[in-house]
């Protein structure tokens, strides 16, 4: 979906918790910002559908797959789909990418983990320990630079499990000693050098929930927010995006309501 389209509001029906997660993924660009994505990243590219289709036309996306900018229609069923060269108003290599991150040109990355803690750590490389790995992970590819470099990190968790929340990551891959948000689908921390704070609950998820969910401790914000549900043109923008609901299969598909 491009900068340019007005996508008709969508069939009244409660929000998925992959729906209100996309969504607040979305509200953390704003217009004009420079985006990046890397791979395995379909809640990235979702957000930054959404966030052009709403309140952020002018957001600049940086596709891994080397294209700037190519008009979000639809989501593939790789975010490394060569079709997201289409349309695109130029090209950029991986290593044009980190350089533009290095000298302070991205704003925001959404990074995924297997594990995270409250001091911001991520774990993306194994459980365990590396010599001897039970499970090894994907591996932190960029990662590891990229989080320190880019102007905004986020910390993208969409299945909010005491097993991926957790008091210290066994392996640490990433760190910054900048707080950072970080977002499941249950709410939005605050985490780095001082602990996690909860920010907001998401619409539908109570306190209790949050509490038993949650590996490693935290504060809250005073008073603490709720994240507002999407919006009919939200809703719709992610209905054309992604009509086959693959969102639903990444986060627990559990409706929620007010």
């Amino acid at each position: 979906m491009n900068a340019s389209s007005h996508p008709r509001p969508a069939e009244t029906q409660a929000p998925t918790r992959a729906d209100v997660l996309v969504c607040a993924l979305a509200r953390e660009l704003v217009d004009g910002d420079v985006v990046a994505t890397g791979v395995s990243s379909p809640l990235a590219l979702l957000a930054i559908g959404v966030a052009k289709a709403t309140h952020a036309p002018g957001c600049i996306w940086l596709a891994c797959v080397g294209a700037i900018d190519p008009p979000l229609r639809s989501l593939h069923p790789s975010t490394e789909d060569l079709a997201y060269l289409e349309g695109r108003r130029a090209e950029v290599t991986i290593a044009e990418l980190f350089d533009h991150a290095r000298r302070g040109r991205v704003d925001v990355v959404f990074f995924g983990a297997a594990e995270v803690d409250a001091e911001g750590a991520t774990n993306m490389s194994a459980g365990g320990s590396l010599s001897a790995p039970s499970p090894k992970f994907p591996g932190v590819a960029g990662a590891s630079s990229l989080r320190r470099w880019t102007r905004r990190p986020v910390l993208v968790m969409p299945r909010h499990s005491r097993r991926c929340l957790v008091p210290t990551v066994q392996v640490r891959s990433t760190r910054d000693e900048r707080r950072t948000p970080l977002l499941t689908d249950l709410g939005r921390f605050e985490v780095g050098p001082g602990g996690a704070t909860l920010q907001a609950r998401h619409t539908g998820v109570d306190l209790a929930e949050l509490d038993s969910q949650t590996g490693f401790s935290f504060g809250r914000a005073s008073p603490l927010a709720v994240t507002p549900p999407p919006d009919p043109v939200s809703l719709a923008a992610l209905a054309a995006l992604d009509p086959a609901r693959l969102r639903d299969s990444l986060v627990p598909e559990r409706r929620c309501s007010p």
